[in-house]
């Protein structure tokens, strides 16, 4: 097995979460859950779920007993995104206009609530039925909870971040990750393996530890995709990040990295929503130019060894080498 047949993995995981989500999310008015199922239907890599169905497999799980939880996180994934959009009045997402944008405000917010409930009703019913026993439901169930926290707290710190007119150290920025993005990789593993008949709160750890790890490695390649991918690829508006003022950790990093006009051409565009396309498109040739992208993937791939340690302790099997792999691919990916 190797990254390309990750790919195919991904895929062939993403259809069946995907199916699974949109014969569950039905129901009255119509145009509630056309809206609430709006991303989930422009497709999209379903890392979170990979990591669930790879996770229980590990522990001598099934995909059918994998699916209610992958679909669990996926749903709270959406939620967050639709919501995210909305506080960052964002026009894309996945190379087509945000919920908020097609639907209204009004009834995006309504789509992200569907979404959060439509999770929880997946663990507890589908779960059940699914095989998963009463304790280890409960225990998902809170877990997920927890990990809901942990985003909305995330998502505070960075909008909180965005607002203050300095920079900050980077522990506060990967505290900021790590509850924002990084709590759900860390639930998607907890949650395979709590669907699976073979495991034990060692496991959980474990597992907890390699999904954590794989988060903050994947948020900062995603943050440095947000200034210096291409919107062809990654589907995302390009420069939003500038323009939101958001203080993540690449723009530090090419803050630090540069001077003199080409530190300006970057300083002039942060935070400022009345910056041209033309004034973007030069602060982020500047970025690129400054040689973060080594210095980012470097960081992450720090991450990722330590995920990879977490688990290497396992025997080895093919649900083991998928999540080695990608753990990997999160790193060398360019969408």
């Amino acid at each position: 097995m190797n990254l390309a047949d990750i790919q195919d993995e991904l895929e062939a995981n993403a259809s069946t979460v995907s199916q699974f989500i949109l014969t569950s999310l039905k129901g009255e008015p119509k145009e509630l859950y056309k809206a609430s199922a709006h991303y989930l239907v422009s497709g999209g890599k379903r890392l979170r779920p990979f990591l669930v169905t790879k996770s229980c497999e590990m522990f001598g799980g099934t995909p059918k007993n994998a699916l209610p939880a992958a679909a669990a996180v996926e749903l709270i994934h959406n939620f967050s995104l639709v919501h995210d959009d909305i506080m960052d009045n964002d026009d894309m997402r996945h190379g087509v206009p945000t919920v908020h944008k097609s639907y209204g405000t009004a009834l995006a917010i309504l789509a992200g609530d569907i979404l959060f409930s439509k999770a929880f009703q997946l663990i507890a019913v589908d779960g059940k039925n699914a095989g998963i026993d009463d304790k280890a439901i409960s225990a998902m169930i809170e877990r997920l909870a927890t990990s809901c926290i942990y985003v909305c707290e995330g998502q505070a710190i960075d909008i909180g971040l965005a607002s203050n007119q300095q920079f900050f150290p980077e522990p506060i920025y990967l505290n900021m990750i790590t509850k924002k993005t990084a709590a759900l990789f860390d639930l998607s593993c907890t949650l395979g393996v709590l669907s699976a008949p073979l495991s034990d709160d060692v496991d959980i750890l474990n597992l907890s530890a390699f999904g954590r790890n794989v988060g903050i490695a994947f948020q900062l390649v995603d943050d440095l995709l947000g200034v210096t991918g291409d919107p062809k690829v990654t589907g995302k508006s390009v420069g939003n990040d500038l323009r939101e003022g958001k203080k993540t950790f690449p723009i530090q990093l090419a803050l630090n990295s540069t001077n003199g006009e080409e530190k300006r051409k970057i300083q002039r565009v942060i935070g400022s929503k009345k910056t041209t396309s033309s004034e973007i498109n030069e602060a982020i040739e500047s970025i690129c130019s400054s040689g973060i992208d080594f210095h980012i993937r470097n960081i992450a791939r720090s991450h990722i060894e330590s995920a990879l340690s977490s688990i290497d302790s396992y025997p080895n099997s093919v649900s083991k080498r998928a999540l080695q792999l990608s753990a990997n691919y999160v790193v060398e990916r360019s969408l």
